[in-house]
């Protein structure tokens, strides 16, 4: 997937600045592509220039201007192709799994330190499923009122929950696996 795509999907929820799809992505499109403001806005500007979104300019009163984007019948168009392309599964490179593999050939010292490693990684993905939790929270309270699009952003959610509770479930196995060596 092409960050465009991200985009055009965002901008098709909802026309947006180049900042308002920045803070998109780091509240929720982040939870599946990510992507720095400049990359999001050197974007934006091959978009215009592709004919896929425009920009309107908004006048704000005592700040600078800011250019509202939408997606024209061009960038759906593209999104629509994108879509109905066939999906290849990824190829997965975890470093750690290598690591945790690795540890048989090293000693107790290299053990230790994999462990704090773990450790690490793991607190990592408990604030990122307490991320995911409290956006679920503020964002699908009330799953009797939302839209299809809201249901389709909602089951992604939730497949990024799951993803992060099996995560932890396997670092607390890997967890008790290395403590376990020591015994």
């Amino acid at each position: 997937m092409a960050l465009e795509h991200a985009i055009l999907v965002s901008l098709l929820e909802q026309p947006g600045s180049g900042y308002e799809l920045a803070r998109r992505f780091e509240r929720s499109i982040g939870r599946f592509w990510t992507a720095t403001h400049q990359q999001i806005y050197r974007v934006l500007r091959r978009m215009e220039t592709d004919g896929w979104v425009t920009a309107e300019e908004i006048g704000q009163d005592g700040r600078p201007d800011k250019r509202r984007y939408s997606v024209t019948t061009a960038g759906r168009e593209t999104l629509t192709r994108w879509l109905r392309e066939p999906v290849q599964p990824e190829t997965v490179r975890h470093e750690l799994a290598v690591k945790i593999r690795g540890a048989a050939y090293d000693d107790d010292a290299g053990r230790a330190a994999l462990i704090v490693q773990v450790e690490r990684y793991r607190a990592d993905h408990v604030a990122t499923l307490d991320r995911y939790l409290a956006g679920e929270r503020r964002d699908f309270l009330d799953a009797a009122e939302i839209d299809a699009g809201q249901r389709l952003q909602h089951v992604v959610l939730r497949g990024g929950i799951a993803y992060e509770r099996m995560v932890l479930d396997w670092l607390d196995d890997v967890l008790d696996t290395l403590r376990g060596l020591d015994r």
